[in-house]
């Protein structure tokens, strides 16, 4: 099946597009002419996912998934060439659709390398294309989600003897949900993670009323405790409960059915700074890819105030500077047991540190977005911490290659 029709514009991927968004350029000119492609000629898949990116990154997510959806009805297969000189590598990566947090954002990873991307986007019920392109390395970059579990299942039987390599097997992709990331990662000398359960709505009115104690849900704790619908990102409505007289004020807020529930962890700094890092495991090697200060426990890198704090960029730099000497040594043991458990040759985790020293892992998923679009002005020193990651990337597909 060939990844673009005769005559038809090339697609241009989602980096290049959210690159200009994160510049703060408007998407409205492009968003429009990928309109009237798709309405000039109903078989420009290209245009179709192209402008399913535009209206992700304007905050247009039905429409997006809708437009999206109707992208991969025409055609399963995309293709990004090689931007480096070859003769570079073939990298094949299996999609599920979703918005931009639904698969691993590989575009990143090897934008302006001499790898060539073919993107294959499957679905539980669709078939797989007559022709599979050539490609040396397989990647999946489905991410897990209560709405994945089923495709990644279903990619389990489908690449169990796949003639080419292939990078992150979908069982292990399966397991890093967060109760299931919590229970394979658990007693893990010098990792704090606290226990997470899942529970529905009734239960957690329960807990608020009173009728439920918070030990009788999590074997670790009590209140404080956090709490976020199932499937939630990027903090949204997570919040930190105090005491059960604050769950009814937050169910009254949240229109949910299933809820994720685990103890608050006090992580703050002498200093009384909340710190978090986002790394990636390459192949088992840690890399950092952000460092973000805050007064608030719930920290994203967008609001934590790095771009109007000279004082907190200065500390990040630092950090950055000195991760492999300091952060990275100080947890090589935690590290290397928490890859031989995941089994996952690329991994990106949201961390911190406990006042007493222990590695505290939030989060641990396929599909964290990475990048240098940070303005070199400002961030000097990122664009160098950051192209490691994608050198370590590309060495890994290359080692992945030489086991074919």
């Amino acid at each position: 099946m060939p990844t673009s029709a005769p005559g038809l514009l090339p697609l241009i991927g989602v980096a290049p597009l959210m690159r200009r968004a994160f510049a703060g350029d408007s998407l409205a000119q492009d968003g429009h002419d990928f309109l009237f492609r798709a309405q000039q000629n109903p078989a420009d898949a290209n245009a179709y996912l192209d402008f399913s990116t535009v209206l992700q990154l304007t905050g247009n997510r039905a429409d997006a998934l809708a437009v999206q959806g109707e992208a991969i009805a025409i055609r399963q297969l995309y293709h990004l060439p090689a931007r480096g000189p070859g003769p570079g590598i073939r990298l094949l990566v299996i999609m599920g659709p979703g918005d931009l947090m639904a698969n691993t954002p590989v575009e990143f990873l090897i934008e302006d390398s001499d790898v060539a991307l073919t993107m294959l986007y499957m679905t539980t019920d669709s078939d797989w294309p007559l022709t599979i392109p050539e490609h040396d390395v397989l990647l999946v970059g489905v991410a897990e989600s209560d709405q994945n579990q089923r495709l990644l299942q279903r990619l389990v039987d489908d690449l169990q003897d796949w003639p080419r390599p292939v990078i992150n097997r979908p069982e292990r992709i399966a397991v890093l949900s967060r109760d299931g990331a919590c229970a394979a990662l658990a007693g893990i000398a010098g990792v704090e993670m606290p226990a997470t359960v899942r529970v529905d709505r009734a239960r957690l009115q329960a807990l608020g009323d009173g009728t439920l104690a918070a030990t009788a849900l999590l074997p670790d704790g009590d209140f404080p405790v956090i709490v976020r619908p199932t499937g939630s990102h990027a903090g949204q409505h997570l919040d930190k409960l105090m005491t059960p007289a604050d769950v009814a004020g937050y169910l009254e807020r949240v229109d949910a059915t299933r809820f994720y529930l685990s103890r608050f962890v006090d992580y703050r700094n002498a200093d009384g700074q909340f710190r978090k890092y986002r790394i990636t495991l390459v192949d088992g090697q840690p890399f950092i890819c952000h460092y973000a200060i805050s007064s608030h426990w719930m920290i994203h890198y967008l609001n934590a105030g790095m771009t109007e704090s000279q004082a907190k960029r200065d500390e990040e730099a630092d950090c950055m500077a000195h991760f492999d000497t300091q952060f990275a040594l100080r947890h090589a043991a935690a590290i290397q047991a928490i890859f031989t458990r995941l089994g996952l040759a690329y991994v990106g985790i949201d961390c911190a540190e406990t006042p007493d020293g222990k590695l505290l892992i939030f989060e641990v998923d396929n599909a964290m977005i990475v990048h240098d679009m940070d303005p070199e002005g400002m961030f000097p020193y990122k664009k160098p911490v950051m192209h490691k990651v994608f050198a370590a990337f590309r060495s890994l597909l290359e080692k992945t290659r030489a086991t074919d």
